[in-house]
């Protein structure tokens, strides 16, 4: 066999190279955990380091493992069906389930999106001054329109470089004091109070770190880049390509939800070596969260945090609304995909862009996004149960993945996460009755 047969073979599409560059095998999951710390994530996490300093960083640890094994079952079903969540819910389990689910996740997203617009709005105004509607409206024009004219490749290449606005975060931990002895006891010993707002924040950052949205967006990105990528087959059809497949999305969604748990322990640490230690244990917006930073961590350590949200913004929006686009096409038997021409998929490409208009014009409405926010947990709470029972569920079902079933460890990891959700939805309706 000659050199260039040899090459040939190497580097055929579907089986990648000898040595990938990190770069290129980290995607789907890289830009899912990077999105899931998202302004309205930021502001959660500041008002836990704010309140209870580094008491809750332990969430952290013990989030992780629970989060990386859902999203990597998310990316498998993806690319082992060549369909995402919704459409194996479509194929296999009731129209009912299948649309109430759909009906929550648009909602919750369409409020998730309204507040994140609504923080990057302020965030931009406490750098530039001037008018944060306007930069509302700037800021949901850019994100449909990036999504609108790019192709899926060439727009997944700028998600990737915007995870790089997370770093802002790293950069404010090393501009204040920190006394890292209390840190490490925060996180490897947890501390538990009969305080109920104790447990509102852990159930908040729970609900946080585990969302549907994120479900949904990694297994359709799973499925994009399969019909992006020339030889790529669902694994289904195509179990010779498993082993590598499955490496693949393990090393991206593991390094990706550990970047995401990395980013938001600095912000809890910063909340927490700042604001906390100042008395001051009240955020409900990330921009609070910055402007308190000015005086106690300086202006640096202010600036790199708003722009920090801008970026985390830009990141997350696409990703929101893009879910829902995936969901609500796959539930309506859409033509669906950011490759495809928008008039190809006119429907999709209609979906995202009144998902974002509808959250931009909850900045115009008496309706405060920062306040809606606790609904769509709520919504985010009750919507995850069922779509990761239904996911633990699929894993197990030849008929679904074929010769390419979950092992058991890992499922069992996920019916655990899924109890966990399940008694913090519980924890949500008992506050809501009370």
């Amino acid at each position: 066999m000659g050199t260039r047969d040899l090459t040939t073979k190497i580097t055929k599409p579907g089986f990648g190279r000898a040595k990938p560059r990190l770069l290129d095998v980290l995607g789907p999951g890289l830009i899912t955990g990077a999105s899931d710390d998202d302004p309205s994530g930021i502001a959660t996490y500041s008002q836990a380091g704010a309140q209870f300093g580094f008491a809750l960083t332990w969430t952290m640890l013990f989030s992780y493992p629970l989060m990386s094994v859902i999203q990597e079952i998310s990316a498998r079903i993806g690319r082992t069906t060549g369909r995402g969540i919704a459409g194996n819910m479509r194929a296999y389990y009731p129209n009912w389930l299948l649309q109430a689910v759909v009906a929550l996740l648009l909602i919750a997203n369409t409020i998730n999106i309204g507040a994140d617009l609504g923080a990057m709005g302020d965030a931009l105004k406490l750098i530039v001054g001037g008018p944060a509607v306007l930069y509302v409206v700037v800021f949901g024009v850019m994100s449909v329109g990036l999504q609108v004219i790019l192709k899926y490749h060439r727009y997944v290449s700028i998600l990737k470089w915007l995870t790089v606005s997370l770093f802002a975060y790293f950069g404010t931990v090393m501009f204040v004091q920190v006394p890292w002895d209390e840190v490490a006891k925060g996180l490897l010993i947890p501390r538990f109070s009969a305080d109920a707002s104790f447990w509102t924040a852990v159930v908040a950052i729970f609900g946080t770190t585990i969302s549907p949205y994120l479900f949904f967006w990694q297994a359709s990105q799973e499925v994009e880049d399969e019909k992006a990528k020339p030889g790529r087959k669902p694994l289904k059809k195509a179990p010779a390509q498993a082993q590598h497949a499955i490496h693949r999305i393990r090393l991206d969604t593991y390094v990706g939800m550990a970047f995401s748990n990395l980013v938001a322990l600095a912000i809890m640490i910063t909340a927490g070596a700042t604001l906390h230690a100042k008395g001051i244990t009240n955020i409900e917006t990330t921009g609070q969260a910055a402007e308190a930073l000015r005086p106690v961590a300086g202006e640096f350590a202010f600036a790199v945090f708003a722009l920090g949200v801008i970026g985390t913004g830009l990141l997350a929006i696409p990703v929101l609304a893009g879910s829902a686009g995936y969901a609500l096409g796959e539930a309506r038997k859409w033509p669906v995909g950011l490759e495809r021409e928008p008039l190809a998929a006119k429907a999709f490409y209609a979906t995202i862009a009144i998902a974002t208009l509808a959250g931009t014009c909850l900045n115009f409405t008496p309706i405060n996004p920062i306040k809606a926010l606790y609904w769509s947990a709520v919504i985010n709470g009750m919507v995850a149960v069922p779509v990761m029972a239904v996911m633990m569920l699929m894993t197990a079902r030849r008929d679904v993945m074929g010769k390419t079933t979950v092992p058991l460890a890992m499922r069992l990891m996920g019916w655990v996460a899924t109890a966990i959700m399940a008694a913090a939805a519980m924890v949500m309706i008992f506050q809501l009755s009370t």
